[in-house]
C-alpha cells in the first residue's frame, strides 16, 4: 500500500474518532421558535425524586397543551419528534419527556429493576401537575403512544379532572388478542411474498403467544410494513444521535443500556396484566387513533377495548388509513388537522 494512501486512512481514521468524540459529550439544546410567547425548552425537572427530561415547544403559550407519553418500553421520542410536530407547534404547545431511566432520564450506574408501570404512572401524574403550574393550564390533552398507552390509560382512569381528553395512538388493549392479530398479518404477508420460511417460523409461535409467553417478533412486524410505512423510525433515531440538537451519543448510549436492561421486565409485566383488566371505565373524552397497517398494536383489538370502556364522554375510535404505528409521524399535517379539529373548534 503506497504511504500516501496509508496517509489517507490514518487521517480518515483520527476524523472519525475526533467526530465521535465531540458526538459523545455535544451540549444539547432544543432550537429556539421566534415569537414573544413562544417556548422552546429542553432540561430536566426532578419529578418524586428523579430528575426526568422534559422537551417543551410551541409558538405560543397561550395555546393548548398536549403532554406525550412515549413507548417502548424505554424508547424515547425526544430525539427525532420535533421533525414531524412543526405544524402542531404552531397551534399546541407540545411536551415530551424521557421516562423515569429512559434516554436522557437514566443515570449511569443507578438500579431502575424496581421501576414498574405504576412508578410511571405516579410520574406522569406528578409531571401533570408540574406542567399544569408552569403552564397555567388547569387541564391538558394527554397522549399516549404504544406502551405509553398503558400508562397514560391508568392516569387519565386515576385523575380524568386533569385532562381535556386522553388520546391512545397506538392504543394497547387485550395484549394476547393484539398480538395474535398482529401475527396472522405477519403470516399472511409472508405467504403472499411467497416466504414460505418465514410463513412456517410464524405460525410455530401461535401458542406460545396464545399463552402469553412472547411476542410477535417485531424484526418480523417491521419487515412486512406494520411498524411503519410512511417513516424509518430506526434511521430517524440515528439521523437524531448524529446530527440532531436534542441528543449526544452519550444520551443514545443511556437510550440503549435502559432499553437493554429494563425494556423487558416492563413488556412482561403488561403481558401479564393487560390494560383490558385494570381500568373498565373513562370519564373523559376518549380517541383511539389507530393506523390501518399497524402490526404491533392491532385496531381491531383496541377498538373491543374502546368499545367495552365505561364512561359518560365520547369514546371515539379514529384510523389513519397510510399508516401502521406511528400515525402522528407518517401523517403529521393529517394529524394535526384531526388535532385542531377536536381541540380548537371553537376558535
Amino acid at each position: 500500500m503506497k504511504k500516501k494512501t496509508i496517509k489517507w486512512i490514518k487521517i480518515i481514521i483520527i476524523m472519525f474518532i475526533s467526530f465521535l468524540i465531540i458526538e459523545l459529550f455535544a451540549p444539547t439544546w432544543t432550537p429556539k421558535i421566534k415569537g414573544d410567547n413562544s417556548i422552546s425548552e429542553l432540561r430536566k425537572v426532578e419529578i418524586n425524586g428523579a430528575d426526568i427530561e422534559i422537551m417543551i415547544r410551541g409558538n405560543s403559550k397561550d395555546n393548548p397543551v398536549v403532554i406525550f407519553v412515549h413507548g417502548g418500553p424505554c424508547c424515547s421520542e425526544i430525539p427525532y419528534a420535533r421533525k414531524y410536530q412543526r405544524t402542531l407547534e404552531e397551534n399546541f404547545t407540545v411536551v415530551h419527556y424521557d421516562q423515569r431511566g429512559c434516554g436522557k432520564s437514566y443515570e449511569f450506574g443507578k438500579k431502575y429493576s424496581d421501576v414498574t408501570a405504576s412508578t410511571h404512572v405516579n410520574d406522569l401524574i406528578t409531571l401533570t401537575q408540574y406542567i399544569s403550574a408552569y403552564l397555567y393550564k388547569e387541564k391538558l390533552v394527554l397522549i399516549g403512544h404504544s406502551y405509553g398507552t398503558y400508562i397514560a390509560t391508568m392516569a387519565a382512569s386515576q385523575h380524568p379532572e386533569m385532562y381535556l381528553a386522553y388520546i391512545g395512538i397506538g392504543q394497547m388493549s387485550d395484549t394476547i388478542e393484539s398480538e395474535l392479530d398482529g401475527l396472522e398479518l405477519c403470516i399472511e404477508a409472508a405467504e403472499n411474498a411467497g416466504n414460505k420460511d418465514d410463513a412456517v417460523k410464524l405460525r410455530a409461535l401461535t401458542d406460545s403467544i396464545s399463552h402469553g409467553e412472547e411476542i410477535t417478533p417485531r424484526n418480523y412486524v417491521r419487515k412486512y410494513g406494520f411498524a411503519a410505512r410512511q417513516i424509518n423510525d430506526n434511521a430517524d433515531y440515528w439521523m437524531g444521535f448524529f446530527f440532531g440538537t436534542e441528543y449526544n451519543l452519550t444520551d443514545a448510549i443511556r437510550l440503549y443500556t435502559a432499553s437493554i436492561k429494563y425494556q423487558d421486565a416492563l413488556i412482561t409485566e403488561a403481558l401479564n396484566n393487560p390494560i383490558t383488566e385494570i381500568v373498565d371505565t373513562l370519564d373523559i373524552p376518549v380517541y383511539f387513533v389507530m393506523g390501518k397497517y399497524d402490526g404491533m398494536t392491532s385496531p381491531k383489538a383496541a377498538e373491543n377495548y374502546l368499545n367495552s370502556l365505561a364512561g359518560e364522554a365520547i369514546h371515539e375510535i379514529v384510523m389513519f388509513e397510510n399508516s401502521a404505528h406511528y400515525p402522528q409521524f407518517e401523517e403529521p399535517d393529517k394529524f394535526n388537522e384531526w388535532m385542531c379539529s377536536i381541540f380548537l373548534k371553537d376558535n
